[in-house]
C-alpha cells in the first residue's frame, strides 16, 4: 500500500499516478498463487482512520509499504497501524528512501520487519515462502531484518535479466478510473530499467543497475493494448527514466503504436544526447505530444560537476529537433548545487528561455540517500534538516557554499516567474490551457513583488 500522504502534484494539478511499484509486485504475489490486494491512498483521499479501517477488514498476514523519502514518516505511521492492529503482522517496506538507508529505517521505526531493497519482484517471489515459515529470512536475498534485535543485511539480489519475464501489473487492482487528465482516463508504462549515467542527484543507477534493460516492443504493445481496451486509457506517460536510451526500440514502439492503429496520446522522457528529429517525428506520428528533457543547469560547469555528461550546444539541438517535429518539450531544471553561485543559477533561468522549451520544470538541488549529493552533504555536514517531509525538491534543505536557503528559495520563485510570466507564455496558455498556468504562478509573481517591495523599503528606511 502507499500512505496517506499529501502531493504537491496532487494539490497543484488535481491529479496523481497510478502506484506502478505496487502494481507490479501485486502480479508476483497474485501470480504465487496468494491473495493480494492494493491500496493507493493518494488517489482514494485515504486518511489513517481510513487505513485503520481498511487493514482491519481485510486483516493480511502481511502488509508491504512503498514510500519516498518524503513520505517516510507518512509510511512509518502506516507500519504503526498495521502492529497496532495485530502485532503478528509482518510489516514490509520498499523503495528507494529504505533501499539505502535500511539501518536508520529501523532505528526510526520499531514497527517494520523486513526491508526490500532495490528491484523488488524477485525478493518478493523468494520472500513469500519465508513468510509461510517455508524458509528461513537469511536464505532470502535482497533483504534486511531484524533478528533478535539486530540488524542484518542480506547479499543483493540480482537483477532480472530478461524484464519480459515480468508479469503485467495488476492494473485491475488500481483505482484505474481515477486517474485522469484532462478528464481523459491516464494511464503508466515503466518499458525500461537501469541507468548507465551517475548524475550526482539521481538514485537510479544504484537502484535498478547502471546496465539498461528493456522490454520488447511487442510486450509494451501489449501493456497499452490492455489499459486502451480493458481501462479505456487515452493518456500514457512512460515513466524510464530515458525511453530514448535505446532509440531504435524507442522507433520500433512507434511504429507499432501506429501500425496498431491506437488512438492514444502519450509522453516520455529524453537525454539530450539521445534524441534526434527522426525519432522525433515517429514518436508525434504515434500520438506523442511532449518530450521531457532532463536539461538540469545553463551553466557547463554545473553540468560537468554534477556528471551530467551533456553539452548546452546538445541542449539546444535536442530541443529544436523536438519543435521540428511538433513536439512540445518540458525542460526539467535544477538549482542550489552547494558550489553554485548566484551567477550560476541565474545562467540556469536564463538558459531555461533560451534553450526554447515550451515549458520549464524548476526544483532545488535535493540531497536524496543514496546520491553522490547526499554522501556529499553528509561529508561536508550540508545538511540543514533531516525532516523527510521537507526532502520534495521544493524546499532547501542542504547548505550552499555561496548562498543562503532563503536567497535559494527566492531565486526558485523567481524563476518560474520569469520564465511564465513572459507574454508568449502567457498567450499561449490562455488559448491552449485556459489560464491553467497563469493562474498558479500569478499569486506566486504577486508574492515574490511584494517580499522584493517591503526588502527595497527596509533598505530604504536604513539609509
Amino acid at each position: 500500500m502507499s500512505p496517506p500522504t499529501s502531493s504537491a502534484i496532487k494539490e497543484t494539478l488535481g491529479v496523481s499516478g497510478p502506484p506502478l511499484g505496487l502494481a507490479y509486485l501485486a502480479s508476483v504475489i497474485r501470480r504465487e498463487g496468494h491473495e493480494v490486494r492494493i491500496v493507493d491512498s493518494l488517489t482514494e483521499g485515504y486518511t489513517f482512520d481510513d487505513l485503520r479501517r481498511i487493514i482491519r477488514g481485510y486483516y493480511p498476514d502481511a502488509v508491504g509499504i512503498t514510500s519516498t523519502t518524503s513520505t517516510i514518516p507518512d509510511a512509518y505511521a502506516t507500519a504503526a497501524i498495521a502492529k497496532e492492529i495485530n502485532p503478528e503482522m509482518t510489516v514490509i517496506m520498499g523503495g528507494p528512501h529504505v533501499t539505502f538507508v535500511p539501518d536508520l529505517t529501523f532505528q526510526e521505526c520499531p514497527h517494520v520487519d523486513v526491508i526490500v531493497r532495490g528491484e523488488g519482484e524477485e525478493v518478493v517471489r523468494q520472500l513469500l515462502p519465508a513468510l509461510q515459515g517455508k524458509r528461513r529470512l537469511r536464505e532470502v536475498r535482497g533483504i534486511s531484518y531484524l533478528e533478535n534485535g539486530v540488524v542484518k543485511h542480506n547479499p543483493p539480489c540480482p537483477l532480472i535479466e530478461e524484464l519480459d519475464d515480468i508479469p503485467i501489473p495488476a492494473y485491475d487492482l488500481l483505482p484505474m478510473e481515477k486517474y485522469r487528465v484532462g478528464g481523459r482516463r491516464f494511464g503508466a508504462i515503466v518499458t525500461s530499467r537501469g541507468c548507465p549515467f551517475q548524475c550526482v542527484f539521481c538514485s537510479s543507477s544504484l537502484l535498478f543497475g547502471k546496465r539498461w534493460r528493456g522490454h520488447s516492443p511487442e510486450r509494451v504493445l501489449r501493456e497499452i493494448k490492455i489499459l486502451y481496451d480493458d481501462f479505456g486509457v487515452r493518456e500514457i506517460e512512460f515513466l524510464d527514466d530515458t525511453f530514448t536510451l535505446n532509440r531504435k526500440r524507442a522507433r520500433d514502439i512507434a511504429d507499432a503504436i501506429v501500425e496498431e492503429g491506437l488512438d492514444v496520446s502519450w509522453s516520455a522522457s529524453s537525454r539530450v544526447d539521445t534524441f534526434d528529429a527522426e525519432l522525433g517525428r515517429r514518436m508525434k506520428r504515434a500520438g506523442c505530444h511532449t518530450v521531457y528533457f532532463g536539461i538540469e543547469s545553463g551553466s557547463q560547469e554545473t553540468l560537468d560537476m554534477i556528471g551530467k555528461g551533456i553539452t548546452l550546444r546538445q541542449a539546444v539541438d535536442a530541443v529544436r529537433a523536438a519543435k521540428r517535429a511538433r513536439l512540445s518539450t518540458l525542460g526539467s531544471f535544477i538549482i542550489g548545487f552547494p558550489h553554485e553561485t548566484e551567477e550560476d543559477i541565474k545562467k540556469t533561468i536564463s538558459f531555461s528561455k533560451k534553450v526554447g522549451v515550451s515549458m520549464a520544470q524548476f526544483t532545488v538541488a535535493t540531497p536524496y540517500p543514496g546520491t553522490r549529493l547526499w554522501d556529499l552533504a553528509l561529508k561536508e555536514n550540508l545538511l540543514l534538516t533531516r525532516d523527510w517531509r521537507k526532502f520534495t525538491t521544493l524546499t532547501v534543505v542542504m547548505k550552499s557554499f555561496h548562498l543562503t536557503a532563503r536567497q535559494i528559495q527566492r531565486l526558485l520563485r523567481w524563476a518560474y516567474i520569469s520564465f511564465y510570466m513572459r507574454p508568449k507564455i502567457i498567450l499561449t496558455d490562455l488559448i491552449k490551457n485556459r489560464g491553467f498556468i497563469l493562474r498558479r504562478v500569478l499569486p506566486a509573481a504577486v508574492s515574490y513583488l511584494l517580499s522584493s517591495w517591503r526588502k527595497w523599503r527596509r533598505s530604504a528606511r536604513s539609509v
